[in-house]
């Protein structure tokens, strides 16, 4: 599989020795800063689509590069595979399946003045300029590139909501900024933009777009450290009089002379708000023009968010996988607010200061496995500021977000996960928002009766003949549903937990004996036929993004009654053995997010993620730590097809992160992770209160990935799993690893009740 996937990511390996050195971190990083660690090309080839670019973490400014290709590998807008620019762009998406976005594209330019992109058969046509990965320097917070048709360096930075452009020009009398508000990345497509010249240094104006966001808007402003000779306003290709311009594809050329390696900076400050309100943005977060300033301010931030986790490893590529990874879990979900606290929100109106930072991009289906579990550990803040969000999201639709997007429910993918998230918080004691609102918010969204859901309450399941994906969304609301069932229990409302905790068992009601695996079921005593386990057919079938093998496991929230629905332990590790050992053709019309296959198992989709650590459950711990190592070896690397899938919004590197530290949130919102095999040797974690985690690990190494032996605060520990308590509390955890496993650690009882709620 390894092989197949080598030369499947052959096009994004192009050329890669040329580069290698080009994305080293500048001299001007200080020593033991952690960014240096960090290779933001990981993830840009295979079918990784991270963002490549300047931002801050969590910031609502992603400026970086958009190619002239499209397809589903340039859903970020880059893959390593191309070689042009088609502009700089303001917002890109990190790691989803979907394009969208790209917003305010900017490209200085010298010689004719062209306000289209051209084509991939004839650049010329356009203003499409090509560059080399030799000629890139990219790092956390910036970006720098030649645009080798104009001779022009560029080099990019950013704030939270500010981008920040330095362009160094050759000597030209026709040197020119071109300004395209028609530009977006995938399915986004322009509806109504508007540009005007404020001054001599500043223009304004918005771009109203409409893609997998059906009504998104951004204002921008944009001040110049030049003094724009002319502006000139086109609509699509056709000059405008005048210097103000309202159309569909409105287009803005500032134009001046240049003297040879003349730099000219832009500061343009985006916001969901208003034109004002950017330039608040501005004024705000970068008031003057000191553009090395900015880039070590935004190394600083970086920094400072990398070093709530420390770790020592025994080589280079290690630090730069955990470090990236790490990385990769802080792009998003993005500040979606103005620095006065007002932001646009889903009901179409403008909210003022609410005392949280709301922010967007919540791919939930994703990250509630893993990043927001991780985020509970280390960012306790931007938690809350997530919690906050989504119930800002309730109030303003009536239900919890499912896939939120610049203040728009896509109602992408299946499941309502905001509702782990938001259990998982207040189940770990998290007090940063109104518990009674989140208990509300969840048990209204689960008592709708759009997106099957009323299948659900009447009959127990969704018939697969009365909407796609059937299997997949009911087993997704078990999970869910158990979620609310704990904190109704946990706030005692007995009645909830009762009824909530029944439908957390109605996984088992897709479950066909015979067959073995759930299926699609049309009736209480007919599934659907023809079935194969193998088969997966994308979009159009019972399972989303995968196939029978991979969903009769999808029972994080119980997978004790999983192991007994399956015929107890000896049956079920049997059939998790062959879970990673089946081969079978999926089929012509399976996902192309069902990759890094062992046997059937896809680490490269979401689904699967838990599933190497089931083995902790059934007495077989070192099963767990077999996988979990190979995974960690084999299906990330340092490379730029790093990454085994889609990055989804953080939660593949999110995966890395806990488990390379030696654990993983098996269950998203019971409090307890479950451990592996770390690939670590030494961790500390900065917890709230100054308090820190320390994991030490002996003996590690290649061929000792078996856990032998484990100290918890100076003390004999055995379970196969821990406490988010034992975390938050702070102490140090010790774990002996040997060549085969142990005899002690374990093993028996030890392992039992790894569900059951704290």
């Amino acid at each position: 599989m390894k092989k197949q996937l080598c030369l499947a990511g052959l096009l994004a390996l192009v050329n890669l020795n040329s580069f290698g050195q080009s994305h080293k971190p500048a001299a001007t990083t200080k020593v033991g800063s952690l960014t240096q660690y960090v290779d933001p090309y990981i993830g840009t080839g295979f079918h990784g689509h991270v963002f490549v670019g300047a931002s801050v973490p969590f910031g609502a400014v992603q400026l970086g590069p958009t190619n002239i290709s499209q397809g589903w590998d340039w859903c970020s807008g880059y893959h390593i595979s191309d070689s042009t620019i088609v502009g700089f762009q303001h917002t890109h998406l990190s790691g989803t399946g979907i394009g969208d976005l790209g917003d305010i594209s900017f490209l200085p330019t010298t010689g004719p003045v062209k306000v289209t992109k051209g084509t991939i058969k004839d650049l010329q046509s356009g203003y499409t300029s090509i560059f080399s990965h030799k000629d890139e320097v990219v790092r956390p917070g910036y970006y720098k590139v030649k645009l080798k048709r104009y001779d022009i360096g560029v080099e990019l930075t950013s704030s939270t909501r500010v981008g920040m452009h330095k362009y160094i020009f050759p000597a030209s009398n026709d040197a020119h900024i071109v300004i395209d508000l028609q530009e977006g990345i995938g399915w986004d497509r322009p509806m109504e933009t508007y540009i005007t010249q404020v001054d001599k240094n500043t223009v304004s104006g918005y771009r109203f777009s409409k893609g997998w966001a059906v009504d998104q808007r951004i204002y921008f402003t944009a001040v110049f450290s030049k003094p724009i000779k002319t502006f000139a306003v086109y609509d699509s290709t056709a000059t405008a009089s005048g210097t103000e311009l309202k159309g569909r594809k409105v287009k803005g050329v500032i134009s001046f002379s240049t003297t040879k390696g003349e730099v000219v900076y832009a500061k343009v400050g985006i916001s969901p708000v208003s034109s004002a309100n950017a330039m608040l943005n501005i004024k705000s977060e970068i008031p003057g023009w000191d553009f090395n300033k900015i880039v070590a301010d935004a190394d600083k931030a970086w920094n400072n968010q990398l070093q709530k986790i420390t770790i020592k490893a025994d080589s280079l590529s290690q630090m730069k996988k955990f470090y990236t990874a790490f990385y990769h879990t802080m792009i998003a979900p993005s500040v979606f607010n103005d620095v006065n606290g007002e932001y646009w929100g889903t009901d179409k109106k403008v909210h003022k200061n609410q005392g949280f930072n709301n922010v967007t991009t919540f791919s939930l289906w994703d990250t509630y496995r893993a990043n927001n579990p991780l985020s509970t550990i280390v960012h306790p803040e931007h938690t809350n500021d997530m919690i906050n969000s989504m119930l800002a999201i309730y109030q303003q639709q009536g239900s919890l977000p499912v896939w939120h997007l610049m203040a728009n429910e896509t109602n992408c993918m299946v499941g309502y996960s905001a509702v782990p998230v938001v259990a998982d918080a207040l189940l770990k004691g998290y007090k940063g928002f109104d518990a009674n609102l989140a208990y509300e918010a969840m048990k209204t969204t689960a008592m709708e009766d759009a997106r099957g859901i009323k299948y659900v309450k009447k009959l127990g399941y969704i018939p697969a003949d009365s909407s796609r994906e059937s299997v997949s969304m009911g087993m997704e609301y078990a999970i869910d549903d158990w979620c609310i069932a704990q904190v109704a229990k946990k706030l005692g409302k007995a009645d909830d937990y009762a009824y909530f905790s029944k439908r957390g068992q109605y996984y088992k009601n897709y479950y066909d004996p015979k067959a073995g695996f759930v299926r699609g079921r049309l009736s209480e005593t007919t599934w659907r036929t023809p079935y194969s386990p193998f088969i997966s057919i994308h979009e159009h079938g019972d399972f989303t993004e995968g196939n029978g093998w991979q969903y009769t496991f999808l029972v994080p929230q119980d997978v004790e009654g999983l192991i007994n629905m399956l015929g107890g332990k000896d049956k079920f590790n049997i059939k998790l053995d062959s879970l990673f050992i089946a081969q079978g053709d999926m089929g012509k019309f399976k996902s192309p997010d069902v990759s890094g296959l062992i046997g059937q198992y896809a680490h490269g989709n979401e689904p699967s993620h838990p599933m190497s650590y089931f083995y902790a459950y059934s007495g077989q711990p070192w099963k767990t730590a077999e996988k979990v190592r190979y995974i960690l070896d084999d299906f990330y690397t340092d490379k730029p097809d790093g990454i085994i899938g889609n990055e989804d919004v953080g939660q593949m590197s999110a995966w890395y992160v806990l488990s390379a530290l030696g654990f993983y949130s098996v269950n998203p919102a019971n409090g307890m992770y479950v451990f592996g095999s770390p690939v670590i040797n030494e961790a500390t974690l900065k917890l709230q209160g100054n308090k820190t985690f320390h994991i030490v690990v002996k003996n590690n190494g290649p061929q000792n990935k078996y856990i032998n032996a484990m100290q918890l605060n100076g003390k004999t520990y055995n379970k196969t799993w821990f406490t988010h308590q034992d975390i938050t509390n702070g102490g140090e955890l010790v774990i002996t690893m040997g060549s085969k496993p142990g005899t002690v650690w374990g093993v028996g009882e030890a392992n039992k009740a790894i569900s059951v709620q704290n």
